[in-house]
């Protein structure tokens, strides 16, 4: 019996799982944009990198509801919870990139040339930033959109030929074979070169930046006006409270800068204008030459939930607003100050606000050092009393006297509140809620704000029992926070504690609850325990 011809085995397979492989290529083309995007980038502005200029847009276009959502979940870490999310959108439009290509390779160039007229238009609408600042991303998307040709055609390379899969009788013509092997080594070799690109791009943007230097041999003037002494017995005496002052490092930081901006002293320049007799133009010089005073204000984020942690107090150092005004000389019928950060942030704080006595200034130290870069070195707005949205402009570039009918800032516009008056509010620190702690004597303690109008008592309730007062610690002025302990003869079973303050006013921090929009949360905290 005559056997049958073995036919030869293409030297084509089919590859396992082809659209797998294909979204692996969209992602490996994915990082060379973002790469040569960052590592090109470090010649440029910080905000013209893909990574960031997206971000930026995201949160401008952020609604309030979601912002509030996104700080009383990850509190400080929303930024970092935002770079996670767009990682995991950018991984899977990648992919779905990736298998367009592969099925079709119009498909994928459409889809990367949209996705880089995307980048393109959030990099060149952000403030500060000029047309060539597209560069970066024009070479990232152009570059990918090269490597995933380079990945696709190698997958097309390890399918069947389609007169072989009918069994017409020509032959094959020649290509170049290619193998998974041979695909998962040119990925491997475009991811590994990607992540060198990323990295030696963000060691070129510090090689380029002096500003932390620059920072570091910055020496502060002494203060024309020194901040009052601080009394002894400021801080809590129930183990466990807050620092009564906060160190740079664990001040909360809540703003829309993805990326800190780096601004040199040397360059920085702040212009007041709008409706004022004569326009001004300050240097940082200028500040360091002038009458500064010091003083220890507590800050507030209008985000803060009840016995939330969006709060610090620290020690500001810089030039009374009200003596930047005086030099340009409102007019009248003005009744508000727009300041702007150099990364277009901006906030609306009411004009008598920054002209009355309270501690009003442009900060350049904090704590007793130079700003923090990302508390805003190299000037800051700190005005006592007002939530940070409508006062605390970082890297602030520009102030703007008009009136509050015809300018809107920032989160203004997205709904919250023009004025930010902060509320008064009793926190309590220690016990933690759900905390386990044994019977007998317990120490209650805690933080009470009520900026410009001071604390003048804080009371604490177990359960629905009677309202007693706590023992207030020291107060050092009505525009820091005031701290207070109590202490409960705790018995076993499940408690409740919590607390109410009184400001300087005599009225009552009010026990009606509110979120944080659209001028800031209210509400008596409460906290459960278990005594053992």
């Amino acid at each position: 019996m005559k056997q049958p011809t073995q036919q030869p085995a293409s030297r084509h397979t089919r590859p396992t799982r082809p659209a797998a492989l294909a979204a692996l290529a969209g992602v490996a083309a994915a990082a060379v944009v973002l790469s040569v995007a960052e590592l090109i980038g470090a010649f440029f502005t910080a905000r013209a990198t893909p990574v960031i200029a997206l971000g930026s847009t995201f949160i401008d276009f952020t609604p309030p509801w979601m912002k509030d959502f996104a700080i009383a979940t990850f509190g400080t870490n929303d930024k970092a919870a935002l770079f996670v999310g767009m990682g995991v959108t950018i991984l899977v439009l990648a992919c779905v990139l990736g298998v367009a290509a592969y099925r079709k390779w119009s498909l994928g160039v459409a889809g990367v040339l949209l996705m880089g007229a995307v980048i393109v238009a959030s990099v060149v609408t952000r403030a500060g930033v000029k047309p060539l600042d597209a560069i970066p991303s024009l070479a990232g998307t152009v570059a990918g959109l090269l490597v995933l040709r380079l990945l696709v055609r190698r997958l097309w390379r390890m399918r069947p030929w389609p007169e072989m899969a009918a069994g017409l009788a020509f032959k094959e013509p020649e290509r170049p074979a290619t193998s998974r092997r041979d695909f998962f080594m040119a990925t491997g070799i475009t991811v590994a070169a990607s992540a060198l690109a990323a990295g030696g791009g963000r060691l070129l943007s510090a090689a380029r930046s002096n500003v932390a230097q620059a920072r570091g041999s910055l020496r502060l003037p002494s203060p024309a006006k020194a901040a009052a002494a601080v009394p002894a017995g400021v801080q809590s005496k129930a183990p466990g409270v807050t620092p009564w002052l906060t160190p740079n490092q664990d001040f909360y930081r809540i703003d829309t800068a993805l990326s800190v901006p780096e601004i040199n002293a040397r360059d920085w320049e702040l212009r007041v204008h709008g409706l004022v007799e004569q326009e001004v133009r300050l240097s940082f010089q200028d500040l360091l030459d002038a009458k500064l005073i010091e003083s220890h204000v507590s800050l507030t984020c209008v985000s803060n939930p009840v016995g939330g942690n969006l709060a610090g107090n620290a020690k500001w150092l810089g030039m009374p607003i009200r003596d930047v005004l005086a030099m340009a000389r409102p007019k009248d019928g003005a009744d508000m100050v727009l300041s702007t950060s150099i990364d277009g942030f901006s906030a609306s704080t009411p004009l008598e606000v920054l002209q009355d006595g309270r501690d009003a200034m442009l900060a350049i130290g904090m704590n007793g050092e130079p700003l923090p870069l990302e508390h805003g070195y190299p000037v800051r707005m700190v005005v006592p009393g007002l939530y940070g949205f409508v006062s605390a402009t970082k890297w602030v570039v520009d102030l703007e006297v008009t009136r509050f009918a015809d300018s809107k800032a920032y989160w203004t516009q997205r709904g919250w509140s023009e004025r930010g008056p902060i509320k008064t509010m009793a926190r309590v620190e220690v016990p933690r809620s759900f905390a386990r702690v044994p019977a007998g004597r317990v120490a209650i303690g805690g933080t009470a704000w009520s900026q410009t109008r001071g604390i003048t008592k804080v009371e604490v309730q177990i359960d629905n029992g009677t309202w007693t007062e706590a023992v207030l610690s020291a107060e050092a002025s009505v525009i820091t926070w005031r701290q207070w302990s109590f202490d409960w003869d705790a018995t076993p079973g499940p408690h409740y504690i919590k607390a109410r303050a009184t400001d300087g006013t005599g009225e009552l921090q009010t026990d009606k609850r509110a979120d944080p929009v659209p001028d800031g949360a209210s509400g008596w905290q409460s906290v459960m325990v278990t005594v053992e």
